[in-house]
Parts: structure tokens; sequence; C-alpha cells
């Protein structure tokens, strides 16, 4: 999953995850990241998963998108990559991952081997007999 931090701009202090792919940034109401800051565009950037690895950033024709403070059309996106729309800053992050609770498995392992031992303790006794 994919993170976006908003560093500057109306929204800062703002995180986004995207949870699904192509992700659309601009000043649009039905952008899936909806900025109303000075010199964002409608439809300013798309973000695009490319299998099997690639997140590509591609920008609307005449939108101006700086990448590491280097102006781009399009890029390939890295953890901690910094963006540019217009007055916005974006940092761009790997979201952190959320792992399920082992709970139920870790207890039905603990009493299988305590049943295991059980077993064989009993068999141990049974056969010294």
């Amino acid at each position: 999953m994919v993170q976006l931090s908003i560093l500057s701009g109306k929204m800062a202090g703002r995180q986004t995850r995207v949870r699904r792919f192509p992700f659309s940034i601009g000043r649009a109401a039905d952008s899936d990241l909806p900025l109303d800051d000075d010199g964002v565009w409608e439809r300013h950037l798309t973000l695009e998963f490319q299998p099997p690895d690639k997140i590509v950033m591609q920008t609307a024709a005449g939108a101006l998108v700086t990448l590491n403070q280097a102006p781009t059309l399009e890029g390939t996106l890295r953890n901690g990559d910094l963006l540019t729309l217009g007055s916005v800053r974006l940092q761009f992050w790997l979201a952190p991952t959320r792992q399920r609770s082992l709970k139920l498995r870790e207890s039905l392992v603990w009493t299988l081997l305590a049943v295991v031992t059980l077993t064989q303790l009993g068999l141990i006794y049974w056969l010294s007999r």
C-alpha cells in the first residue's frame, strides 16, 4: 500500500492512503485526492501501478510537476520521493503494513505440543510397567 503525506498547502499534515490504481490527484471533485490549492489543475497527476513493482506518475498535458526538485512529465516513484504540484508538496511513502493477529494459530500450536508431550509421557509410563 502507498501513502501520500501532504507537506504544504491547505491540507498540510494530512496523509492519504492509495488503495487502488490508477489514483488521480487534482482540483476536480471526483479526484481520488482533491487539492484546491494555487497551481493545481483539474486532473494534474495520475499514479499507476505497473507490475511487478513500479508505481509510475504521469502528469496531465501542460501540467508541471517536480519530482525531487526536478521538473518532469512522468517518472517512477521511490520511497521518500518529494512531489510538487503547484503550491502543494507531497511525499510518497510505502505505508506501514498491518500484521494480522496470530493468537489463535499460536494457541493451537501450543495446545498440540502439550497433547503430543502428554501422549509421549503416557506411552513411556505404559511401556515401563
